[in-house]
């Protein structure tokens, strides 16, 4: 049985799939940084959604990709967590 990373590594070969999972990587990453700074915290939807005034739904949504948030709405989660919203543009690199 191949483990997750495997199988990553062998559809990255194929040129269509490198190419939508690169273009998906800037969504990925935010809620992947909403996720963590939430969890590192220990603090559950819940408690972030009484912290910030944001339906515990909509923080679900965000999480789990099928909502996408607006700059003020990180901000808001961000200030939730006792946080800084820091957005910051990098160089492509070659994959």
């Amino acid at each position: 049985m191949k483990t997750l990373k495997q199988y990553k590594d062998e559809q990255m070969k194929d040129a269509t799939f490198a190419k939508e999972y690169e273009a998906i990587q800037p969504e990925m990453d935010v809620i992947r940084a909403i996720v963590e700074a939430r969890t590192s915290q220990n603090i559950t939807q819940k408690e972030l959604a009484e912290r910030t005034g944001i339906n515990q739904a909509d923080i679900s949504k965000l999480e789990n990709g099928t909502r996408n948030p607006s700059v003020n709405l990180l901000k808001r989660l961000a200030d939730g967590m006792g946080m800084a919203l820091k957005i910051e543009f990098v160089p492509k690199q070659n994959v």
